[in-house]
């Protein structure tokens, strides 16, 4: 009878722990993680090292019988596929949706960001790509570190290092997975890759196989799949399946297919392909043509039973399918899908306002399920309609997908510990009690300002103050604005650049340009501003004004936000906090060209 490893390893607390064990019980000749995980997928292990475990057992006072992990046993843990019915929600908002121009986020927002997906009931959260610069693998790492229940994952190129370093990354995660991938399109193969076809099988190969040595959950993606000849790309699946993936990702990485080509593409790909039933098939969709969600669920139509999305369709060009989409789709329209997904709908429009705020991307006002006219009804008939009876224009709630319940029980009056609670409840770690002493007092002012504070608010106040505290060399400090109709505007301001105070002043064709140029005259970036939006946090005149402001110069873009109940304040913020990025922000590898 063969040695049931997976038991063995779990009898001493897991992969992690052993290696802790065995090097703690003998450091010169402890067996390295990689190692374990190695005899975890040969299912077997050498004679000498299981001496050591024998060895290691009676020195923890818990002499080991072999004899009893010999026998099979079916409950065992192991990765089960999904229920024909269960769909996996993979979302990619910290990776794919970082690529969007100038929507880079630090550390601190993006494990923000994941504790909102794990409370919205994501199954797989890409937290980056780890090998992107040390950043990056910080920002994997701490999410790792962080997440209780969803599967924390990294993305790398079919790349020795790009593998080891999101191993490394991932590792202290309750769940952690690796996807690796590869071009297959004819066009990319010969004029990005420059390789034969046989050699990209040989490289898709050898990358499942390295990333095994760190998991078992291991996915592959062919990148720009959907212009892959089909043949090859069963021949390449076939082979990462028998090398060891558990997850095969057909990307439609340009957004090329539509949905009836896709939904028949899956069909005959699954069909074709070697080992097909042992894995789970996952599609990838970019909206170039405006199909993104549409693909996606005709993959699932297709057989496919993970869907890769992000928060607002966020993502490279023109975005990716979007996961509110998606889910909506599938819960309202049960009876054609015949799916489901472990997501609390109620948790979208919080995921979505945070993901904003953070990034810096407004959610357009006719969005689907979480625009700000997605439940308005302009309408006297359709008003009518609705009032008599919901369903006849409605066919979901706006409750059921958050858009209630998001007013803060607290006051001017509440306490620092109410307050931290509250920020705890949101998913908001300040890390320091400066910061949290920083934040409180912030919200005391707004709460004198503001008869009703919402969630929103503290988002955004809290973003606000992170930037200042942690991110920000160019610092506000205060302005006096002099504005008359008739007369051309002035503003005069005082910020600090690492530290050291500056004043500055100028003139405008408005308030807003006066601000730009008034600290452009002591900055001097030569940047071009691409972009400047004003969105109010919530309802009612005396909301937060959040403001972005995109700067770009050299090829390099960025975003930086300010909030304030004073927009104009708000503006200085944000166009500082940009120019913070542009000046002393690190620049980052990027992946690929878009799974």
């Amino acid at each position: 009878m063969q040695l049931d490893i997976d038991r063995l390893i779990a009898y001493f607390g897991g992969v992690n722990a052993l290696a802790e064990a065995l090097k703690a019980h003998d450091p010169e000749n402890a067996a390295s993680t990689a190692a374990i995980y190695k005899w975890r997928t040969r299912g077997s292990l050498p004679l000498a090292q299981l001496q050591k475990l024998t060895a290691l057992a009676e020195a923890q006072g818990r002499p080991l019988d072999l004899n009893a992990f010999l026998q099979q046993h079916t409950t065992l843990e192991k990765q089960t596929m999904p229920q024909n019915n269960r769909v996996i929600i993979f979302d990619t908002t910290l990776r794919d949706g970082e690529q969007s121009p100038g929507a880079a986020m630090s550390k601190e927002e993006k494990v923000r960001i994941a504790r909102q997906l794990e409370k919205l009931g994501v199954d797989v959260i890409e937290a980056g790509f780890a090998a992107a610069s040390p950043g990056d693998f910080e920002a994997v790492n701490e999410i790792a570190k962080t997440l209780t229940r969803a599967t924390v994952c990294s993305l790398a190129r079919a790349v020795e290092n790009d593998i080891r370093k999101a191993g490394e990354a991932v590792a202290p995660a309750a769940n952690r997975r690796i996807h690796t991938f590869i071009a297959t399109s004819p066009i990319h193969m010969e004029h990005k890759l420059k390789m034969k076809p046989a050699k990209v099988v040989e490289a898709a190969v050898k990358a499942v196989k390295t990333a095994k040595e760190y998991t078992d959950d291991v996915e592959f993606s062919c990148e720009d799949a959907l212009r892959s000849e089909i043949g090859f790309l069963a021949e390449v699946c076939g082979a990462v399946i028998e090398a060891g993936a558990t997850t095969i990702n057909i990307p439609d990485t340009v957004g090329y297919s539509v949905p009836h080509k896709t939904e028949e593409f899956f069909r005959e790909l699954i069909a074709k392909t070697p080992g097909s039933s042992k894995v789970v098939w996952s599609a990838h969709c970019h909206n170039d043509l405006g199909l993104a969600v549409a693909n996606s669920l005709a993959a699932l139509k297709g057989g496919a039973r993970q869907v890769e999305c992000t928060v607002n369709g966020l993502g490279e060009r023109a975005g990716n399918a979007a996961i509110e989409e998606i889910v909506m789709a599938l819960k309202t329209r049960s009876d054609v899908f015949g799916l489901e997904t472990g997501i609390d709908t109620t948790q979208i429009v919080p995921s979505s306002k945070l993901v904003s705020t953070i990034t810096g991307y407004p959610v357009q006002p006719n969005k689907a399920i979480v625009g700000a006219n997605a439940f308005a009804h302009e309408s006297g008939i359709h008003q009518d309609g609705v009032l008599k009876h919901r369903e006849t224009y409605e066919i979901m709630s706006a409750e059921s997908v958050g858009w209630a319940a998001n007013r803060l029980s607290l006051g001017k009056l509440s306490g620092r510990n109410a307050f931290k609670t509250k920020l705890a409840d949101l998913g908001i770690g300040l890390g320091s009690e400066e910061a949290l002493n920083a934040a409180f007092a912030r919200f005391k002012e707004l709460a004198d300002k503001k008869r009703e504070i919402f969630d929103e608010d503290l988002h955004a106040l809290v973003s606000d103050e992170m930037h200042s505290l942690a991110q920000d060399a160019y610092k506000f400090v205060s302005q006096r604005i002099i504005t008359e109709t008739g007369e051309e505007p002035r503003a005069q301001i005082v910020f600090s650049v690492k530290g050291e105070e500056k004043q500055a002043e100028a003139t405008g064709s408005g308030p807003v340009d006066a601000i730009f140029k008034a600290i452009e005259s002591v900055a001097d970036s030569g940047a071009v501003l691409q972009l400047y939006s004003v969105n109010a946090v919530t309802e009612g005149t005396e909301s937060q004004g959040e403001t972005s402001v995109r700067l770009a110069r050299g090829g390099r873009v960025v975003n930086g936000q300010g909030a304030d109940t004073d927009v104009l304040a708000a503006t200085a913020k944000a166009y500082l906090s940009a120019l913070s990025k542009l000046e002393f922000g690190a620049a980052k590898v990027k992946a690929q060209g878009g799974i």
